[in-house]
């Protein structure tokens, strides 16, 4: 893969990309960075595809500004960045997204729907700001209970700073089915990233603007018109699993559903094969067209 910067809406992105083709485009979630698709960009790549990776604000080596981390501002980012890339193309370009990446995918899908051929949300609820929730399980919370932690003011920067391995590996232990499948170097990788100056400042305040009052009213708004192109949602049956297919009904005309075998949150790591023949299914069944 070759590493480059751009400049986009006041920010400088990093990105990575291989091969040639048709472009698809790469969201990675949290608390990841590109590195998180190393195993499915070759794939891709045997498609023929040229395989673009974004590392949104605040990700990887991309710019941690103070502000600007409500999903709105990081849709029109994505935005900026095809525009700048020479992505934006009449019909738009398929878009393969995974956690925090899919709320990115999500809203730029809504608020430029011409920029998405096709959208895949991988392993992440939709919020519905009218939905009322009863007090999860024990297996529930855990695959959960950081979304309430991290929109917490002040205590989780205090918590983590200098325990980043601690608090990461907690996560990928018992978030994954398979937790041997993210190795010692992407664990590393991982740490080594979030404890980059505000890295871990800005991912908290993605889920502090998404479930502000804010944040709150505007993916209401986004919910009241469905997206018109094609959608998967892919989960884990250890990972989020039929919640995935629940939190996104109603919010497309034409949505498919696929929840993976023996896989837990991190799909593009744990099961990259298994993610990867749901994608070629779907592309498949849905093929690219004008619109």
């Amino acid at each position: 893969m070759t590493h480059h910067m751009t400049q986009v809406n006041g920010v400088r992105l990093h990105y990575a990309e291989a091969g040639e083709g048709e472009p698809v485009l790469l969201l990675p979630g949290w608390p990841q960075d590109w590195y998180a698709w190393r195993k499915m960009v070759p794939l891709l790549v045997a498609q023929h595809r040229r395989v673009i990776v974004l590392d949104p604000r605040g990700y990887g080596e991309s710019d941690k500004p103070a502000s600007g981390y409500d999903l709105d501002t990081a849709a029109t980012d994505v935005h900026g960045f095809l525009a700048a890339a020479g992505l934006d193309r009449p019909g738009g370009i398929d878009v393969v997204t995974h956690d925090l990446g899919a709320w990115i995918g999500y809203a730029l899908a809504s608020a430029h729907p011409g920029d998405v051929r096709r959208l895949v949300i991988g392993e992440v609820t939709i919020p519905d700001p009218n939905a009322t929730t009863p007090i999860p399980d024990e297996a529930a919370n855990i695959k959960s209970w950081h979304v309430a932690f991290n929109r917490l003011p002040d205590l989780p920067e205090a918590l983590m700073q200098g325990r980043e391995g601690v608090f990461l590996n907690w996560l990928f232990d018992h978030k994954a089915a398979q937790p041997a499948k993210i190795d010692p170097a992407a664990r590393d990788e991982y740490v080594r990233a979030f404890s980059t100056p505000g890295t871990m400042v800005a991912f908290l305040s993605y889920y502090r603007e998404a479930f502000g009052a804010a944040g709150l009213k505007r993916m209401g708004e986004r919910r009241a018109t469905p997206l018109p192109m094609p959608v998967l949602t892919v989960g884990g049956k250890e990972g989020i699993g039929e919640m995935l297919d629940k939190s996104f009904q109603g919010l497309a005309t034409n949505v498919q559903s696929v929840q993976l075998d023996g896989c837990g949150h991190y799909i593009p790591e744990e099961c990259p094969a298994e993610f990867m023949g749901a994608i070629d299914s779907f592309w498949r069944s849905a093929p690219a067209k004008m619109r």
